[in-house]
């Protein structure tokens, strides 16, 4: 069931990223590094907050843990009892968001954006005030997904983002050739408006549908809904300090030259692909099947280590040839996606370098993304939060001296700032993984990824990124950049595949039995 449920999570956050990088092909063919586009992607700084901090993540670490379980045992009474109990509080929590929200807008941009001033601060203003009932929305969405993941119905709900991309979509192409970017910027935020209500309407049929009959309810004495209420406030400063190490990362790049907010979502748009489709997927999967676990502690541990150690696996199958991807090719992926219009080459080499810096801690985060679960799954949500805490601290002070001071200290133009606030961020990342891994070894036993597995993988990878490399350089210097994409990257894609294939190395023949199965 893990590795099913991890390839259907990875289906559909594949194609929910596919209509996301679509949809940031068309933003970046009207916006480009442009003010209206750095204010468009700072606003959008605040409702992604809201949403890490009360929806999915929080949810998935303090619901989805206890849920699953009574599933597990059959409990369906109690399951239902603590689904209503959950759906109020969150309702209830999600009103006064939107509404303290829409008021203290004005102040919270000094926050996020200090460096903004004039039309272009007050655009950011008007822009977070229209998003904030989207959030709540999508902070409700996170609620089915807790439940139609517990129930192992996992699909729909990483499906559903595609209805709010291909909205944007829609509002992009059909107001972009008529405005100005300042107004179509404010047509946009209406359109993620209407794309949040959407995503959530068509969660809503199978959630009520599995849950059979939610009573809204505020009994938060019941033991099972006090379970999550108690782990829910752990992971909210938990997620909170983690998206407070992003809003580090916004300020900083607020005081950088235009583009460098951007260029930062950019880069983030693209470095999120494979945290999502490879480290989201398996985390996600894992975390009901792990939560569901029953036997004496030795039992337990020994299957969470299993489970691990597998999942663990699976991440840096795909994981290492994203970063070895990314850091060689990346200049061929950015042009493909996001060269068009106002986007021209000088924004592409420079999304690249922004990209380069995020690669150095894309291996950490992913396999820290199970580790969190794992803690999740034990009902330990204070390990993650410390672990947390460490990163953030590290990023402040380590985002302020890559952007700021080091650039000049080498003789750099300030843009190099912002693949310096990456590569902070990465460095991070790391300490926090490691932490993580140390904390559980602690508890449940060892726990890690092989090293000779690890050479095999970086060896295949970067013998087929070479060859790529030439095939780039020197084959199809000129062509368009889809097409250039196209061959480069299947040319990266076949060396390695075969050469892990030829090396035995058991998740090739896995993948492959997966899609033959999927053919039938």
């Amino acid at each position: 069931m893990g590795q099913s449920g991890a390839f259907l999570v990875a289906i559909g956050i594949f194609l929910s990223r596919i209509a996301g990088l679509i949809r940031e092909r068309v933003f970046a063919h009207y916006f480009g590094n442009s003010d209206a586009g750095d204010a468009f992607k700072a606003a959008l700084k605040i409702p992604n907050f809201l949403q890490n901090l009360f929806g999915e993540g929080v949810l998935s670490a303090s619901f989805i843990p206890v849920y699953a379980n009574l599933i597990a045992q059959k409990y369906d009474e109690d399951a239902r009892k603590v689904a209503g109990i959950v759906f109020t509080l969150l309702m209830t929590l999600v009103s006064i968001l939107v509404l303290g929200g829409v008021l203290v807008t004005p102040w919270m941009i000094d926050v996020i954006a200090p460096g903004f001033h004039g039309e272009k601060r007050e655009l950011t203003i008007l822009l977070v005030q229209i998003f904030f009932p989207g959030v709540g929305f999508l902070v409700l969405s996170a609620w089915c997904l807790g439940v139609l993941n517990s129930h192992r119905k996992f699909f729909l709900s990483y499906f559903a983002p595609v209805i709010w991309n291909i909205t944007i979509i829609g509002f992009l192409m059909y107001f972009g050739p008529r405005m100005d970017q300042t107004h179509l910027a404010v047509k946009i935020a209406w359109g993620l408006v209407a794309g949040s209500v959407l995503q959530f309407l068509v969660q809503v049929p199978l959630t009520l549908r599995l849950v059979k009959k939610v009573q809204l309810s505020w009994d938060i004495k019941n033991s099972h809904a006090a379970m999550v209420t108690k782990n829910f406030l752990p992971v909210v400063v938990s997620r909170g300090v983690v998206q407070v190490s992003a809003y580090i990362d916004n300020i900083l790049a607020s005081f950088l030259p235009t583009g460098a907010v951007s260029s930062l979502a950019y880069s983030q748009t693209l470095y999120l692909l494979p945290v999502s489709l490879f480290g989201m997927s398996v985390s996600a999967a894992e975390l009901p099947a792990m939560s569901s676990a029953q036997g004496t502690k030795e039992e337990i541990s020994l299957f969470l280590q299993k489970r691990l150690n597998s999942g663990l696996r699976q991440i840096a199958f795909f994981i290492i040839p994203s970063v070895i991807g990314f850091a060689i090719l990346g200049d061929v992926i950015v042009a493909a996606i996001f060269q068009s219009g106002q986007f021209d080459a000088a924004s592409t080499h420079y999304v690249w370098m922004v990209l380069i810096g995020a690669t150095v801690g894309l291996l950490a985060s992913t396999q820290g993304r199970l580790y969190s679960s794992t803690f999740y799954s034990l009902k330990d949500t204070k390990t993650p939060l410390k672990c947390a805490v460490v990163r953030v601290v590290l990023t402040t002070i380590l985002g302020y001296f890559f952007a700021l001071p080091l650039p000049r200290m080498l003789g750099l133009t300030p843009s190099w700032g912002t693949a310096g606030l990456t590569a902070s961020a990465g460095l991070a990342g790391w300490v926090e993984f490691l932490l993580l891994k140390y904390s559980l070894n602690h508890r449940i036993g060892k726990t890690a990824l092989g090293l000779s597995f690890q050479l095999q993988l970086w060896t295949v990878g970067l013998i087929g990124a070479g060859f790529a490399y030439l095939v780039k350089v020197y084959a199809i210097p000129n062509w368009h950049p889809i097409l250039k994409a196209t061959l480069v990257l299947s040319v990266y894609g076949i060396i390695y595949f075969s050469g892990a294939f030829l090396l035995k190395i058991p998740e090739t023949k896995s993948l492959l039995n997966r899609l033959r199965r999927r053919r039938r």
